[in-house]
């Protein structure tokens, strides 16, 4: 009997409401390795939780409605186990991540544009 732990493809949620973006990335991640599904808004990654169950939430934290901080906050709620990877293009993170660690939550934060090699390395590592 296989052991499907060791075989099964890591599962990583890609949110970002630019959809360019967000399908890009997976399309990237599916290639290498990983099992990766795109959604378009934090709400979405939050709806996609429980289904797809991911290893890792890679998400931009500028979008409408929901922030890209506020799905990761959400996230370790609902799957604890989840490595969150957060990415963005604009200044107004900063203050996003300042109020996140006030109330104990710590992110990881790459900028945008991302280099695929770099996000890899981030995943792998």
């Amino acid at each position: 009997m296989q052991d499907t732990a060791t075989t099964a493809k890591p599962r990583v949620l890609v949110a970002d409401d630019e959809q360019v973006i967000a399908n890009t990335l997976a399309i990237i991640l599916n290639q290498s390795g990983f099992e990766a599904r795109a959604v378009y808004s934090g709400e979405k990654a939050i709806e996609a939780l429980s289904a797809f169950s991911p290893d890792m939430l890679i998400s931009d934290v500028i979008m409408t409605g929901m922030t890209g901080i506020e799905a990761a906050i959400e996230t370790r709620k609902v799957l604890p186990k989840c490595k969150i990877l957060l990415f963005s293009g604009q200044a107004a993170t900063a203050d996003l991540l300042e109020r996140a660690r006030s109330q104990g939550h710590e992110f990881e934060i790459l900028a945008k544009p991302v280099h695929p090699t770099d996000l890899l390395a981030k995943l792998r590592g």
